[in-house]
């Protein structure tokens, strides 16, 4: 019995959901099973599915018919606020890339009580960044103040509110957001997963300091947290060109899931 594979349904099925699907079929993830897929293009979904040999399914209730052990959300706030309550009520646990959707401090606190009283867990995936061990840490030593700043180029903030032409522009850095990162998510929905994660991991959403650079010609991201306290003080940073790094910090987390070794 102990040798049986996971069963991992993967609700996602764009560039990050074929980065899982791609390391099970390379080996990577050899302690489990693929269960089911569920994308909104059917043609995309069922390029995904074919990888495994697996079902698509239509709809959420479909995809928790495969009986998985574990759902990995790959896709977007939305999604996890769609499918949360109905994979932990179904006995599996939930993987969460899109980490916003817990900056609406009700629905956190639902799933938390939705998870506890089924006996299931959210797992919470790094995303971009790390690190989540020692920020733990220091916020546990006493009261922790955090602080993260995200430099970006001016092209990734396109269609966003803080964006203005002028910032294609410009010679030198320019701050366009600055506030808290419960400010944060409901401007940017889209851009402030990591910022979410790390503010869940220390102060909270309302006293983690969030901070937004446009950097002229810059490509890909960096995400640079420091958290603070008495004796302590704790530096992540983390630049990556390509948001591959955030399928792969998936892929790390569901193979710690059945290691023998937790790091």
């Amino acid at each position: 019995m102990g040798n049986e594979k996971k069963r991992l349904a993967i609700a996602g099925c764009g560039f990050l959901g074929n980065i899982v699907m791609d390391a099970w079929r390379d080996g990577l993830l050899p302690e489990y099973e693929i269960a089911g897929v569920l994308g909104r293009d059917p043609g995309k979904a069922q390029a995904m599915a074919d990888k495994a040999g697996c079902p698509v399914c239509k709809n959420i209730q479909e995809l928790l018919d495969t009986k998985p052990d574990y759902v990995a959300e790959m896709a977007s706030v939305q999604l996890v606020k769609d499918i949360a309550e109905p994979v932990l009520t179904s006995g599996a646990d939930l993987v969460v890339l899109s980490i916003g959707a817990f900056a609406d401090e009700e629905f956190y606190g639902h799933i938390q009580s939705v998870a506890r009283e089924n006996g299931t867990r959210v797992h919470i995936a790094s995303g971009a960044i790390g690190g989540f061990d020692v920020l733990r840490t220091v916020s546990l030593m006493g009261q922790v103040n955090t602080e993260m700043v995200t430099r970006k180029g001016p092209r990734s903030l396109a269609n966003t509110p803080v964006f203005r032409e002028e910032l294609m522009e410009d010679k030198v850095e320019t701050e366009v957001f600055s506030g808290n990162t419960k400010e944060a998510i409901r401007l940017l929905p889209t851009k402030v997963n990591v910022s979410v994660a790390a503010s869940l991991a220390t102060a909270g959403t309302e006293k983690t300091q969030f901070h937004i650079v446009s950097v002229p010609g810059m490509v890909g991201d960096d995400h640079k947290i420091i958290a603070q306290t008495d004796g302590v003080k704790a530096v992540v940073d983390i630049y990556s060109s390509t948001s591959a790094i955030a399928g792969w910090s998936v892929v790390a987390l569901l193979r710690n899931l059945v290691s023998p070794i937790v790091f």
